[in-house]
């Protein structure tokens, strides 16, 4: 059986004019391959194979209108064309886009994937590199690359990491797309935020220092296996600090450089072929390996090829 399978959350919860896996497919389908779709719970192993209980799907036609980060495509996206119980092993290529956070779900589905490895199909991203790379976590190991951090529960320790650094961004270790994030000043309402935060010392969460540069962007590089293939700007709205979608192309620099040079050997020892670097004034903010986003968005805003040349690539890697 031939043909390549996305495991991911439910299809209806997709948006498909933005999402960053259906930009994939999509990229797939143009090369000419199945598309199966399953969530990690239609994934179980029979007599040491794993098997899917899994959907075969085209999708519609979309298109890109210039200055829109946003594809026009149908509300429904896709259309069915099969279910069937399918042997992973047998396809040429899986992709793991389940959306963060790395808890039990996930694991357990990381855990069924190592089987898919060793029957010889690659899995996207490595299940294993995903387990030793935490996405929020992995940054630290760079200090020199990253802004002032912190990370911990104790709120007494937060408040102090505050008033060191003025102004911090806070975020919990589990958290993905921008959800539960606060910007914490140090004054009289920092020790109430940071209680929120931390529900009460019982949440581990990241504070680092707020970087005034922002301003000017947040640059997300696309990495594909170690190396760059296109960067982006983000900027935050004029009502929220957090970042918004991408805005304009992104020149890449010394600070970057560096950056990628130091993860890039990490990232392809652990089979983390597909990774979006946050970057604010050179200084690496996190590392996006478990669902990482953004190229389908850039593909419209920018009339750039992501998406494609990132299955090109991999698909050519299955098959060596």
């Amino acid at each position: 059986m031939s043909g390549v399978l996305f495991v991911t959350d439910p299809l209806a919860g997709l948006a498909g004019d933005i999402d960053a896996s259906i930009g994939l497919m999509s990229a797939t389908q143009d090369l000419g391959h199945d598309i199966w779709c399953c969530g990690p719970e239609e994934l179980a192993v029979a007599d040491g194979r794993v098997q899917a209980h899994a959907r075969r799907i085209r999708l519609r036609p979309r298109y890109a209108v210039g200055g829109d980060h946003r594809w026009v495509v149908d509300s429904s996206w896709w259309d069915e064309l099969d279910v069937a119980v399918v042997d992973v092993a047998l396809l040429d290529l899986v992709h793991l886009r389940i959306d963060p956070p790395v808890d039990s779900r996930y694991l357990h589905t990381t855990y069924l994937l190592d089987l898919v490895e060793r029957a010889g199909t690659r899995v996207i991203n490595r299940p294993e590199g995903i387990r030793a790379m935490h996405e929020k976590l992995v940054a630290l190991q760079f200090p020199e690359l990253c802004p002032p951090t912190y990370v911990g529960a104790d709120v007494g320790a937060l408040r102090s990491f505050v008033a060191r650094v003025g102004t911090a961004v806070v975020k919990p270790v589990d958290g993905f797309a921008g959800l539960d994030v606060w910007l914490v000043h140090d004054d009289q309402g920092a020790v109430a935020l940071l209680e929120s935060a931390s529900h009460g010392g019982r949440r581990h969460v990241i504070a680092q220092q707020y970087l005034p540069a922002v301003e000017n962007g947040n640059k997300r590089l696309f990495l594909l296996d170690g190396d760059i293939v296109g960067a982006v700007l983000r900027r935050p709205a004029v009502d929220d600090f957090r970042i918004g979608p991408p805005i304009a192309p992104a020149e890449i620099d010394d600070h970057d450089r560096a950056i990628v040079a130091a993860l890039g050997p990490q990232l392809r020892a652990h089979g983390l072929a597909i990774a979006g670097l946050d970057v604010i004034g050179g200084r690496l903010i996190e590392v996006n390996v478990t669902c990482p986003g953004g190229m389908h968005k850039t593909d419209a805003l920018l009339g750039t090829q992501l998406s494609q040349t990132i299955v090109t690539h991999l698909f050519e890697g299955a098959l060596v």
